[in-house]
């Protein structure tokens, strides 16, 4: 089997990627630092974080796949990433609640053995309840939203803000499994092969 690298320090990622494929693959935190490209759309903006950390990580390795993701929700024209403090997770969640939205991924698999890099985004549409202010500073108190992008979890406590979704439910926890399957089988790895699990 390839050897395969994930590009990313996110527990949510590395259990997405071994639900995937088991525990056969490497875990290699990008050293990449996100900055903000004035002028350039968000969405291409999320191409461009997934691919540079992919291709950070590649520079420490001979052979194989290298997978790197970027997840943020995407509102009113803005990306909301991960929040800075208690008072800006209050802030993204006052203004998601009881509005639809997307979460979007940049996701990126760079093959290198061949040269050949895949940069796509992914995207799902999440419709949030109305949340009182209340709810939100007690959620906020978990620390869950802390590390989120949008400020929610939505494989945890912040599934009960959730109404409904429509897409890739693993998108919105970082890492697109459907499209991710996809491109791994066609860069040659079988994700049903015995002893993968």
């Amino acid at each position: 089997m390839r050897q395969i690298i994930l590009a990313s320090a996110s527990p949510r990622r590395k259990e997405l990627l071994k639900q995937l494929i088991g525990d056969n693959f490497l875990v290699y935190a990008s050293s990449y630092e996100e900055s903000p490209c004035p002028g350039m759309h968000p969405k291409e903006l999320l191409l461009k974080h997934s691919a540079e950390k992919a291709r950070d990580v590649a520079k420490h390795f001979n052979s194989g796949l290298v997978i790197s993701a970027d997840t943020s929700v995407f509102f009113n024209g803005e990306l909301l990433g991960k929040p800075k403090s208690s008072e800006e997770a209050e802030k993204m969640l006052k203004l998601l609640s009881g509005q639809r939205f997307l979460v979007i991924t940049g996701l990126t698999v760079l093959d290198l053995d061949s040269g050949k890099e895949i940069s796509e985004l992914k995207s799902t549409t999440v419709w949030m309840d109305k949340i009182s202010n209340e709810q939100i500073s007690a959620y906020v108190r978990t620390g869950e939203p802390l590390d989120k992008a949008g400020a929610f979890a939505v494989q945890g406590k912040g599934a009960a803000f959730v109404e409904k979704i429509e897409g890739d439910f693993f998108n919105v926890v970082g890492l697109p499994l459907f499209r991710l399957g996809k491109i791994l089988q066609k860069a040659g790895v079988s994700i049903f092969e015995e002893g993968l699990s």
